[in-house]
């Protein structure tokens, strides 16, 4: 399992940055094969980012060692082409992973707005003042208040949308960037911002956002999972559109997503028993990846 890994290595300080949601149940072979991503591939990178060498067998049964444990290793990139082939090249059997020192100081910031359009708003702010964060998600009013009701996060259940942006680095660098990172969001029509007061608090707040596709499976018998991302600038007129669509089709569609990098998820709300309502489902679904497309962005 993906999370293990951090596990087994944490008496040393030290962890592997990719973090999907499933990280407790995912697989790291599985990982690999899909080129996960995850809360805090924004600064730290996705899977292809954080492993070293990969033993493979080919379709012959010959086995395979590609990359290598060093920086760089000679020839063609072979690693990042089997990373994200989906079991298409080989079968992978072994992964040296690498692995990062745990920061000195992580910080996480809640901040609250009445309008998702502004919130989309303060992520490019955010990016454009050259601050990296370690994550940077955003979540709607009804991911918010499924997520809140699944595990108790501690979120205001009556805003719009919440942007969670985690900050690390060493203590004097953190306190620079959260001081700077609260003027922003309040400059962005912020109507709370919060700091986690303690490590407790800053894994509730990650807790909530992890838990939130599970949490959004107890509102309706179904939910159809869109995937795509866009330029970060066009955050607010796509998730404007998409409330538009969601009215049109007059099916729910919750939204919580990898707000730093573009990477949205829509996920839409509906009965598969209902007569149609599959259908009229993937209409929505590709109406919304196609707007992803026409931004300017692709479909992940």
């Amino acid at each position: 399992r993906n999370l293990a890994i951090s596990e087994a290595v944490s008496a040393h300080d030290l962890y592997y940055a990719p973090d999907p949601s499933s990280q407790i149940a995912c697989s790291i072979g599985g990982n690999v094969a899909e080129n996960a991503g995850g809360l805090h591939c924004l600064k730290y990178g996705l899977t292809v980012h954080n492993i070293l060498a990969l033993e493979i067998l080919t379709i012959d049964g010959e086995r395979l060692t590609i990359g290598a444990q060093s920086l760089d290793a000679a020839g063609y990139d072979l690693l990042a082409l089997l990373t994200g082939s989906e079991g298409l090249l080989a079968i992978i059997v072994e992964i040296t992973v690498r692995l990062l020192p745990k920061p000195e100081c992580a910080r996480v910031l809640l901040a609250a707005f009445d309008d998702v359009g502004a919130a989309g708003a303060a992520v490019g702010h955010i990016i454009a003042e050259g601050i990296i964060p370690a994550g940077l998600e955003m979540m709607d009013n009804a991911a918010i208040r499924a997520a809140d009701a699944f595990v108790h996060a501690g979120y205001p259940t009556d805003a719009a949308a919440i942007l969670l942006c985690e900050l690390d680095g060493t203590e004097s660098e953190v306190a620079d960037q959260v001081a700077q990172v609260s003027a922003l969001l309040n400059a962005c029509q912020a109507t709370e911002v919060r700091v986690a007061r303690d490590e407790e608090e800053r894994a509730r707040f990650w807790a909530g956002r992890k838990a939130a596709f599970p949490a959004v499976g107890r509102l309706s018998p179904d939910y159809y999972c869109m995937d795509g991302t866009i330029p970060r600038r066009e955050l607010p007129k796509v998730l404007t559109r998409t409330a538009e669509l969601s009215e049109e089709y007059g099916l729910p569609v919750v939204n919580v997503f990898h707000a730093g990098d573009g990477n949205l998820h829509p996920l839409i709300l509906y009965d598969a028993n209902r007569e149609g309502e599959v259908e009229r489902v993937e209409e929505l679904g590709a109406k919304i990846l196609e707007m992803c497309v026409e931004v300017g962005g692709t479909i992940t």
